[in-house]
């Protein structure tokens, strides 16, 4: 008897403890909830969404949004609570698993990595491409963090076919790559807040206050893997996202580490690419012993560091763990950042005492033929 009434009062208690889950479910896609029509696999364009005040955030350092979440209040602001995962403007830039967050510190050794740095020229010096003014012109890649009701806008590409067509979120007096008269690649970056969705656009040029044009344009929702299809440009030839990608002032000066992939230049180039890349504009042909588009470069475990100030020890150190990701043809060893009234240009002029030949190429898959 004593049995039967243990039995009766679990099963009892299994279907109120059932029931109760029941109710937190049926909640459905969670995009759907937040009023974002979620963009497929293949890239498509960014679909309309209500239009706003003009209200972006427009400014030439990065800022970060105190968490929502008050369980959050007490993490570092370049981070997710027991993550490693970089945030900006109140979004993770991808998941902890994404190609730009995950270390190589521990990745094989490449069977071509001798070649690649014999091709790159193992007295290369790094280059900082990133800093406050040189000849009159901001260094570095600027971003434009906006709210999630910023005006959309129309944008025409050269390469309609291999971008998003949008709309993109894009303010009139956007930070632009170079400054508004510049000659240069004018890559225009865009988070946009609450959706946490990345615009990217190369060669970017404002029309009128409704119009832009570009080269092309990639729409990145940052919390998902996406990778463009195969044989697809974005904003950067390599197909990758190009934010996740820069040195930031404050990982270095507030935060002391960087938790991702940096991006890098070079000149010649193999007609191939490593996955997640997706393109290359294959200068060095089909010659083996050229990079391929999306390799990883390692810096050296063993290279000696301690002799470099604290703020180069932190980018040097990431490239040991992180590496650098070939991302663009320009050149060689370039490595790319923010721009920032706040870095010390002497200071980062430092990296150029580091050569090619303290890096090797780590394999992290097979080259795709372009």
């Amino acid at each position: 008897m004593m049995k039967q009434s243990v039995v009766v009062v679990a099963w009892i208690f299994y279907l109120v403890l059932a029931a109760g889950c029941s109710d937190g479910g049926g909640e459905g896609d969670a995009d759907a909830e937040d009023g974002i029509d979620v963009q497929p696999d293949t890239a498509d364009g960014e679909p309309q969404d209500p239009v706003g005040d003009d209200g972006a955030e427009n400014i030439g350092d990065p800022v970060e949004d105190a968490p929502e979440d008050p369980a959050a209040e007490d993490a570092e602001p370049d981070e997710l609570p027991g993550t490693d995962v970089p945030v900006i403007g109140g979004c993770q830039i991808f998941p902890a698993d994404n190609m730009w967050n995950t270390p190589v510190d521990t990745a094989p050794l490449h069977d071509q990595s001798d070649a690649y740095m014999a091709s790159i020229g193992p007295d290369t010096p790094l280059h900082p491409d990133f800093g406050t003014v040189w000849d009159g012109y901001p260094i570095g890649i600027p971003y434009t963090i906006v709210p999630d009701d910023q005006a959309m806008v129309e944008v025409t590409f050269d390469y309609a076919d291999e971008s998003d067509p949008g709309p993109y979120p894009i303010p009139f007096d956007a930070l632009i790559e170079g400054g508004p008269d510049s000659g240069g690649d004018r890559h225009v970056l865009i988070i946009r807040q609450g959706s946490c969705i990345l615009y990217e656009l190369y060669d970017a040029y404002p029309v009128t206050e409704t119009s832009w044009t570009a080269g092309s344009g990639a729409i990145w929702r940052l919390d998902r893997n996406e990778m463009r299809p195969e044989g697809w440009t974005s904003a950067d030839a390599a197909g990758l996202a190009i934010l996740p990608g820069l040195v930031k002032w404050e990982e270095v000066f507030e935060d002391g580490v960087i938790h991702h992939a940096l991006r890098v230049t070079l000149e010649s180039i193999q007609s191939g690419y490593i996955r997640p890349a997706s393109h290359t504009d294959g200068t060095c042909g089909d010659d083996p012993a050229c990079p391929p588009m999306g390799l990883r470069l390692r810096l050296k475990a063993v290279y000696d560091i301690s002799s470099f100030e604290e703020p180069i020890q932190v980018i040097l150190r990431a490239f040991k763990r992180y590496g650098l990701v070939v991302a663009d043809t320009g050149s060689d060893m370039f490595v790319s950042g923010t721009h920032d009234m706040r870095w010390n240009d002497d200071q980062l002029g430092a990296l150029s005492d580091v050569p090619a030949s303290a890096f090797e190429a780590v394999y992290t898959g097979d080259i795709i033929p372009y």
